[in-house]
């Protein structure tokens, strides 16, 4: 079995303009590679909807990564649109992921009821909206992480068997 290859996208006007230095994506390639996935790739985009799409169109359908990790354009900004851009490429939600990150980050702060996180599949690549901040990253993804080998292996074909653990 390989690596789960994956790729990051930051949804960030002012960390595409270089006006602001992002700290959310370096954070979840610390907490990936910690588990053993192989980052991939690590770009940030404007919170434009249609590059948004586009990037996560290219590494699914062009099977460049089995997990693409966003950060950013979430929340109730007029500009946040991550969910959308996600929504309009998937082809399978997965609303238990979001689900699960909100229910774990309701302990720590009631706001995370705002976010407007989903997460879905693609081709073979499963792809799940995080919060923007560091903090926030760090505690939904760390949350998620240990489980979604499982579903990523049977969703790339590396095994078949969904009744052990």
């Amino acid at each position: 079995m390989g690596k789960i290859r994956t790729a990051v996208i930051v949804s960030s006007d002012s960390g595409y303009a270089g006006e602001r230095e992002d700290l959310s994506g370096p954070e979840i390639r610390r907490i990936a590679e910690e588990h053993g996935y192989e980052v991939v790739s690590v770009k940030i985009l404007p919170d434009e909807q249609e590059m948004l799409e586009q990037e996560m169109k290219k590494i699914a359908d062009e099977n460049l990564a089995d997990l693409i990790l966003t950060t950013g354009g979430t929340g109730f900004s007029p500009r946040d649109c991550m969910p959308e851009a996600t929504s309009a490429v998937i082809e399978k939600a997965v609303p238990g992921i979001p689900e699960a990150m909100r229910a774990y980050s309701m302990q720590f702060t009631k706001r995370s009821m705002l976010s407007r996180s989903t997460a879905g599949i693609r081709k073979s690549t499963l792809i799940i909206n995080l919060p923007g901040s560091p903090k926030a990253v760090r505690e939904c993804l760390e949350y998620i992480i240990t489980e979604l080998d499982h579903g990523i292996d049977i969703l790339t074909g590396r095994t078949s068997d969904c009744g052990r653990k």
